[in-house]
């Protein structure tokens, strides 16, 4: 056996020896109202699942069970999910999903300041009780699916002491990522946050090389990156601060998400979302209506684990010969179907359509109770909703701008608030927690 398979890094050791920090407290703004009560990771996704199962379905596929979800704004439902449906892993293997709440490790009030000050105000726990060899530092926010441990192996095969999981975008939606040059052995020769003008990739005059916000760093490097950052003058983040420090340290290295991508689309290209307004929302949930979509939430081989709510069958019932019934979509447990049209749409669990309704691309979110005679048409209906009888949304923008909330594109969101200061009713006394 020669030597170079003899110096190549175990899979099984590296995976053990690693720790993953998964960044789940971010409120994602641009959702408005939709994250009003819940963290953006927690946000409902595909029917039956939370945005976050998709990064910690990755650990899970890609053998990493040593997880820790860092979560701040609103995470009340998010630490309820992680509860419910995450708390599987054997303890006394070492296996784990913790959670790491903010205002718990420097003082009353110190909320994170950033995602690098979030892992920096965990440090003493990480050092003191997981003791990891690599860390593994995830967003909780993005639809994709990843094998995490072959970033692994080239962090540890190149050298380096940082390594950032990259993808190449249009470089007109490169503005909103940190972007990067590298040479022929994938070494960061330049970065930059979010340039106002993207710098285009070699022979790709209309495509940037753009972070994932994912990162692999040796666990030495990160606590000494971490505490030469800590100044106040700093944006603890690491984006701005730690990859800008990694590169003049000479240690940082891109990983191409197409080496660990396990899942593409019909075309075969890698696959990655960022569903970070109302329109991208929408759009994404409504492909998995389509006959090939862009994500294959039924592929077995890298399953997407979530906590499927134990509902009863969805029940449809017609005793209309002319009413047209349900096509294209994608509906979840305990739906119950009456004499309604239900087209390109996707329900989530325990919704009730009552007779006379018609539904047509729109996403519905769970315990949603649609009266009769009504119409959605492209709208998100967030959980809880009840649609009064006749109500008509999505057919009249005008009318609807002055109740609910209109995407860019022409999406309409309506949550229980909106309705609730529509009918005058008071919203405190009916809040449900998500």
């Amino acid at each position: 056996m020669n030597n170079a398979v003899l110096n190549q890094p175990n899979k099984y050791d590296l995976v053990k020896d690693t720790l993953v920090l998964i960044l789940a407290g971010g409120r994602g703004s641009r959702l408005h109202e939709l994250t009003d009560k819940r963290a953006k990771p927690a946000l409902y996704f595909g029917g039956n699942r939370r945005i976050i199962d998709f990064a910690l379905s990755n650990c899970i596929n890609s053998g990493l069970n040593r997880i820790g979800v860092i979560t701040q704004y609103a995470a009340h439902s998010l630490l309820r999910h992680l509860q419910t449906g995450w708390s599987f892993l054997p303890q006394e293997r070492g296996e784990f999903v913790d959670m790491l709440p903010a205002r718990q490790q420097i003082d009353d009030n110190t909320w994170y300041r950033g995602t690098a000050d979030s892992v920096y105000q965990n440090l003493a726990i990480i050092r003191g009780h997981y003791k990891p060899k690599y860390v593994l530092i995830l967003a909780g926010d993005h639809i994709y699916k990843m094998d995490y441990s072959q970033m692994l192996l080239d962090h540890v095969s190149s050298g380096a002491k940082c390594t950032v999981g990259c993808i190449e975008v249009p470089r007109e939606e490169a503005k909103e990522f940190g972007v990067m040059a590298v040479n022929e052995t994938l070494k960061v020769k330049a970065f930059v946050e979010k340039p106002q003008d993207p710098p285009a990739m070699i022979g790709k005059p209309n495509s940037s090389l753009a972070s994932m916000g994912i990162y692999v760093f040796n666990a030495d490097y990160l606590y000494e990156a971490l505490d030469r950052i800590k100044t106040p003058n700093t944006s603890h983040d690491f984006g701005k601060d730690v990859m800008p420090l990694a590169l003049n340290d000479g240690v940082l290295y891109a990983h191409p998400f197409d080496r660990s991508c396990k899942g593409r689309n019909t075309e075969g290209a890698i696959y990655w979302k960022d569903v970070g307004t109302l329109d991208s929302f929408w759009q994404a949930n409504i492909d998995l209506v389509s006959e090939e979509p862009q994500l294959d939430i039924y592929d077995q081989t890298w399953p997407i684990r979530g906590n499927p709510v134990q509902a009863y069958p969805s029940k449809f019932f017609y005793d209309e010969p002319n009413c047209k019934q349900v096509d294209n979509s994608l509906i979840a447990g305990g739906c119950m179907v009456k004499n309604a049209s239900i087209s390109y749409s996707v329900l989530f669990d325990n919704v009730s359509v009552n007779a006379g309704s018609s539904i047509e691309q729109s996403v519905i979110l769970p315990q949603v109770k649609i009266g009769k005679n009504c119409v959605l048409r492209r709208c998100i209906i967030d959980r809880h909703v009840q649609i009064p009888d006749g109500m008509q949304i999505g057919v009249d923008l005008e009318l609807d701008s002055k109740r609910f909330r209109i995407s860019k594109n022409g999406i309409v969101l309506v949550t229980e608030s909106m309705l609730h200061k529509l009918n005058g009713k008071s919203v405190a006394s009916e809040a449900h927690l998500d």
